[in-house]
């Protein structure tokens, strides 16, 4: 068999056990089918995600359906201002045997899981929210001078409440940008909250089951890496991440005058996994350009920022983004 065929074979058996998770998922989360297929991108990329929204409205109960869903060890930390690093990584503590000898013992801290779910991020300070840098980078971390391996698959996702509300501090860019995905968690409309009303307020709730086990997810993540990306789809991601940089050539003069500091190789990365994640999703071979169109908005902004006279003008990162994303597009499909 060749290896398009063997891939392709692949993703067709993905494809149902992705349809009973997504299914499985909505059932508990109802009416946020891009929230969910975002989420799952993260999963299926082997990255992180970032979940933005106010109190309320389920950002918890997605990442713990998650965590069922694809038979994933799940641990939650709740950050608070007085979480300290310790408590997320563990720490080693003196220990006195039954014949007296004493010998300092590892404790695991929660960071120890597969899906650990970040409450709340930016309630907790710097020091703490760096933490997880260098897990969520290299999939270890040191304590007390040892590298500490995690199990794999090892993901990250974090809910985050708006910036504007108080008692919050604000990520550094070098954690965001290890973030693959923002995820936005919109208010639901009015039929979507009528559908929350009957499905969470009656005597029984509807119970999320199993579909994955972290080695098929492992699998899955795998095949992901193996689906080819185009040509075109890749010219069309080097020259949406590099239209964001003010000082490439490139940019147009709304984003010279418009954006801070633009977003660096990761982003072009993270396209180039969360492409074929939307494609996989669809039960296609090999994603298009209408794939990097709509994972641009979830990649892109939270990996550069406004320069204060555009934040001065109202203007905004999802239209600068839109209006960027739909010229090179379109110069790409005409080509």
């Amino acid at each position: 068999m060749s290896d398009d065929a063997d891939l392709l074979a692949g993703i067709e058996a993905l494809e149902d056990k992705l349809a009973q998770a997504r299914g499985s998922i909505t059932r508990r989360f109802i009416g946020q089918e891009r929230v969910v297929d975002l989420s799952l991108s993260a999963l299926l990329c082997g990255g992180h995600g970032l979940l933005i929204g106010l109190p309320g409205l389920g950002k918890t109960r997605l990442v713990e359906t998650l965590s069922t869903v694809m038979g994933l060890n799940g641990n939650r930390i709740q950050f608070t201002p007085d979480l300290m690093p310790a408590d997320i990584l563990g720490s080693e503590v003196l220990e006195t045997g039954t014949d007296g000898s004493r010998a300092f013992k590892f404790i695991p801290g929660p960071i120890f899981c597969q899906l650990l779910m970040a409450d709340e991020i930016n309630r907790a300070s710097p020091r703490t929210q760096s933490a997880l840098l260098q897990a969520m980078q290299e999939r270890q971390v040191t304590v007390a001078g040892q590298d500490r391996p995690l199990d794999p698959p090892f993901h990250v996702l974090a809910t985050q409440n708006p910036i504007e509300q108080e008692g919050t501090y604000p990520l550094p860019e070098a954690q965001l940008d290890r973030f693959l995905v923002q995820i936005d968690v919109p208010h639901p409309d009015r039929d979507t909250e009528r559908e929350i009303l009957l499905a969470t307020t009656g005597a029984t709730e509807e119970d999320a089951h199993q579909v994955f086990t972290a080695a098929e997810l492992i699998e899955a993540q795998d095949l992901l890496r193996r689906m080819p990306v185009g040509e075109q789809v890749m010219e069309t991601i080097l020259d949406l991440v590099r239209a964001f940089r003010p000082e490439d050539a490139t940019a147009s003069e709304t984003v010279r005058n418009s954006v801070a500091w633009g977003p660096g190789p990761r982003a072009a990365q993270a396209l180039m996994l969360t492409v074929r994640a939307r494609a996989m999703l669809q039960g296609r071979l090999v994603p298009d350009i209408d794939d990097v169109a709509a994972m641009a908005q979830p990649v892109l902004s939270h990996r550069m920022a406004l320069n204060f006279s555009a934040r001065a003008r109202g203007d905004t990162l999802a239209d600068l983004i839109d209006t960027t994303v739909t010229s090179i597009t379109r110069s790409e499909a005409a080509a």
